[in-house]
């Protein structure tokens, strides 16, 4: 499998998968989509255009969902209390530090922008600064994928290719996993 030819032929979707991928996360996506970046096989602006934007987009959307859901939902997921309780502390403890971070926070990513939306912070101040937050959680992960991929690239030469489907089998490997585990847990 030439993952290069693949990712040249189809990168086109590159960039609709990444908005996808970073509406409800995408860190590890995000860093091997940098990678190809650095290899040439899509652009990297638009790649950090995808990334950006999908992240704010479904970090809105949880808000929205937290602001006129939030509190029933809470009360049939009950398991979810404690992560909205640590969002909600950490938002009262560093206001828009918090906002602006909290996409970097493993174990609370995904239900923040939800408990945000139950603070009943400001729509217009959350939107703002989740844009400038998505920006920054954009440029971090496409820049650090982008300079491993340089980097790799003067270390491995012409072993790149297996390194980049070996990412690719991993990345892959982790979110079926991930799948697996999720249905198993719900059963």
């Amino acid at each position: 499998m030439d993952i290069q030819a693949l990712i040249k032929e189809h990168g086109a979707w590159s960039y609709a998968i990444t908005f996808v991928w970073t509406f409800f996360e995408g860190e590890t996506f995000v860093l091997f989509a940098g990678f190809a970046a650095a290899a040439g096989l899509i652009n990297a602006p638009l790649l950090l255009a995808s990334a950006w934007l999908g992240s704010f987009a479904g970090d809105q959307c949880y808000f929205w969902i937290g602001r006129h859901f939030g509190l029933k939902l809470l009360e049939r997921r009950p398991a979810w209390r404690a992560r909205v309780d640590i969002a909600l502390g950490w938002l009262r403890r560093f206001d828009a530090g918090f906002i602006l971070t909290f996409r970097f926070i493993y174990g609370i990513r995904n239900i923040s922008s939800f408990a945000l939306g139950i603070s009943g912070i400001p729509w217009r101040r959350f939107m703002i600064l989740n844009f400038i937050a998505a920006g920054i959680w954009s440029v971090t992960f496409v820049s650090a994928g982008y300079f491993f991929g340089h980097a790799s690239e003067k270390f491995l030469g012409p072993q790149l290719r297996m390194v980049m489907l070996g990412v690719f089998v991993a990345v892959v490997g982790t979110i079926f996993f991930v799948i697996w585990l999720s249905h198993r847990r719900h059963k």
